[in-house]
């Protein structure tokens, strides 16, 4: 499944994900930018360290796979 995370210009600063596949982020939409990718097995709770990662547009997700999917962003 693919959305939109959040609408606007905003730092993903960790994720949650459970399940077996993929969650890429992207910046400006599902055409847009990747800025980060996680490659999941189980479940994996990633920090971002310092300010996190900047998406200057918007905050969009392509998960694949995984069963669930929490993403920290401000």
């Amino acid at each position: 499944s693919t959305d939109t995370v959040y609408a606007g210009p905003s730092r993903v600063r960790g994720i949650f994900v459970t399940g077996t596949g993929t969650v890429t982020y992207r910046d400006g939409g599902a055409s847009g930018t990747t800025l980060l990718t996680v490659n999941n097995t189980g479940t994996t709770n990633v920090i971002v360290p310092a300010k996190g990662v900047r998406f200057s547009t918007d905050i969009h997700a392509t998960v694949t796979g995984v069963t669930g999917v929490t993403t920290f962003y401000g």
